[in-house]
């Protein structure tokens, strides 16, 4: 007597769905910005001679809406289009990120500025978060799943190592 064992899901099969592979780019250069946003802003603040404290709160400030924001987030995603609500949070926090680069080459951040727009790009996060998780089971099969999810926690980490790496290479030089 055979028995058949069930075939073993591809991890690599939701990248080949063109749907999926540009929101995973997307999702993983949108990442790689916040991370290296993050060393940035700790490194302009240590340039400055500010204090621990302060430079602590960077990613505080990156991080302190999530944690506030994040099941608020879920109830608004439930219940609009959740790729009209990622397009806006992603469009919100270029915005943001561009006014803080501006004032940044002009000069004008000061600790409470960066810690502000910082706070801000934190709020885009936490309200894409649980729109962008929900709307992966919207571009795969269900026998995908457990890859798609798998996929999009691989390209937040792969942003958490490579981020900060990325901006230190381009900050140190450029300043």
């Amino acid at each position: 007597m055979t028995t058949s064992t069930p075939a073993t899901p591809d991890p690599w099969a939701p990248l080949r769905r063109p749907t999926f592979r540009f929101v995973w780019i997307a999702a993983f250069v949108a990442n790689l910005g916040t991370w290296m946003q993050t060393v940035g802003g700790q490194w302009l603040l240590v340039e400055r001679h500010s204090s621990t404290l302060l430079i602590s709160l960077v990613q505080s400030a990156s991080s302190l809406p999530v944690l506030l924001l994040v099941i608020p987030a879920g109830v608004v995603a439930d219940f609009f289009d959740r790729r009209r609500l990622l397009l806006v949070a992603q469009c919100v926090q270029a915005v943001v990120a561009g006014a803080l680069a501006l004032l940044t080459a002009a000069g004008r951040t000061s600790p409470e500025v960066l810690l502000l727009f910082t706070f801000l790009l934190g709020c885009g996060a936490a309200a894409q978060l649980p729109a962008y998780q929900s709307f992966i089971s919207d571009l795969l099969p269900r026998t995908e799943l457990g890859a798609g999810a798998s996929l999009s926690s691989l390209g937040v980490n792969l942003a958490r190592a490579v981020g900060p790496a990325v901006a230190g290479l381009l900050v140190a030089p450029l300043g």
